[in-house]
């Protein structure tokens, strides 16, 4: 990986992907990550503490997204952090930092019904640097 605003995540989706088809018909997915990081305390006491982080997906994994994707999944994301701003309706200047996520890998134990897609890592090849930075303004 390059850079030094990269991420790999391990976690659960707090909720359902949210999925919005732009202009072109370019998709896009945003769904909050768990983690959990649990250690032992001095005294022994296991602790566990819990982020929550803001994943956004483009185009075919946020179709991949929309498709396989729920409360709770288990999910291995590699990306990029991106911090954007905006004005609130009282003017006040707002910050959020997202992961855009470009390779993704389903962790859930497999099921009958599920496909081949699960085994292998799944990568936003299509995205590239210039085509995410045009879309900063998509709230969900």
């Amino acid at each position: 990986m390059r850079g030094v605003n990269r991420v790999i995540l391990i976690g659960n989706l707090g909720k359902d992907p949210e999925v919005q088809k732009l202009e072109g018909n370019i998709a896009v997915a945003k769904f909050p990550l768990a983690t959990t990081e649990t250690f032992k305390d001095r005294s022994g006491k296991l602790i566990s503490q819990t982020e929550w982080h803001t994943i956004v997906l483009w185009r075919g994994l946020a179709d991949l997204a929309q498709k396989f994707l729920h409360k709770s999944s288990l999910v291995y994301i590699e990306g990029r952090l991106r911090t954007r701003s905006w004005e609130d309706k009282d003017g006040i200047k707002k910050y959020i930092t997202e992961i855009v996520g470009e390779n993704l890998i389903m962790l859930d134990k497999k099921t009958e019904s599920t496909n081949h897609e699960q085994e292998n890592p799944i990568t936003d090849t299509e995205q590239d640097d210039s085509s995410s930075d045009s879309h900063d303004s998509i709230n969900f």
